[in-house]
């Protein structure tokens, strides 16, 4: 390596510095704290002077009322995010590829994706106001009036009040946010796939859905395969911005997760170590998922991280 190229290696580190140095602080600092997991953490006695109490802490976890369901929702909503993130943008990256006016194909594909750089504070409010209920069906919101007035509703739904509704309405809110964005994905994917392929096809007498069926789904199935084992390592995160914004103690039973159940043991409730206990019972097990889903990616799809 010459003295230029050394040059330039050394901007490009020092161009990384500051990343390194905020994952440290916030991503490896804190790890020393799980061990109040495994305290009778008292915040005035720090960590060094607090009881250690062992394991007590994860089997008060296992008795608490709140966690299995919490546990359950959790992997529910995650799924079926996991499921429609992967499903509707293969879709939508189809349809978009079969567009053959580039100028429309381009407004509609900017469109979808705006969503996904909004937060979920700015999108919460959105949608408590286009999903709200009302006290009348006239004070209801967008999407209740649009269903009362095809006929396909007598009395406005409580999108997030309604215990059996909420997860749907999460699920459903989550993808419209994403899909766009992650559609970006399979159409780049879609441009690999030889074009050869498609006039072989079409010389052997196949229309556009057995060319898609044929030669297009698998041209991208690798990928799809990448993306759907990749996502099990977040299998485990349902979303807890989104949940937060848009939950209520209504929707306890079929909406809360378990970084939220985190948030109210710990920071609303106090129960520190019982917190701290929840979420390293997350953590391990989200370490083994990801561990699977490398190895799966390896396997099926030919991803290798390390």
């Amino acid at each position: 390596m010459n003295t230029i190229d050394k040059k330039r290696q050394r901007v490009f580190h020092l161009m990384l510095l500051l990343p390194v140095v905020v994952l440290f602080v916030f991503n490896y600092l804190p790890i020393f704290g799980i061990v109040i997991a495994f305290q009778d953490y008292q915040p005035g006695l720090g960590f060094f002077e607090s009881r250690w109490v062992g394991l007590d802490n994860f089997k008060t976890l296992a008795l608490l009322p709140d966690f299995m369901p919490a546990l359950r929702n959790t992997l529910l909503i995650a799924l079926f995010k996991i499921i429609g993130n992967l499903v509707i943008p293969i879709i939508f990256a189809l349809m978009l590829n079969e567009l053959r006016i580039k100028w429309f194909k381009k407004t509609v594909q900017t469109v979808t994706y705006l969503p996904y750089f909004l937060s979920w504070v700015v999108l919460g409010g959105i949608l408590l106001d286009f999903l709200s209920q009302g006290n009348t069906a006239g004070d209801a919101g967008l999407m209740n009036r649009a269903l009362l007035g095809m006929g396909l509703i007598d009395t406005p739904i409580s999108f997030l009040g309604d215990k059996n509704v909420f997860p749907a309405t999460v699920i459903i809110s989550d993808v419209w946010k994403n899909f766009g964005y992650n559609t970006i994905v399979f159409l780049a994917a879609l441009t690999n796939v030889n074009p050869s392929l498609y006039e072989a096809s079409a010389i052997d007498g196949a229309g556009r859905w057995k060319q898609t069926w044929h030669v297009t789904l698998p041209g991208i199935t690798p990928i799809i395969i990448l993306m759907t084992v990749l996502s099990i390592g977040s299998i485990l995160n349902a979303g807890f911005e989104q949940i937060f914004v848009l939950y209520s103690p209504s929707v306890y039973e079929t909406g809360d997760i378990i970084d939220t159940l985190v948030y109210r043991l710990g920071l609303v409730d106090s129960q520190f170590s019982l917190s701290a206990a929840v979420g390293v019972f997350k953590s391990i097990i989200s370490g083994i998922l990801i561990l699977i889903s490398y190895k799966l990616a390896d396997k099926y799809a030919g991803y290798r991280v390390f």
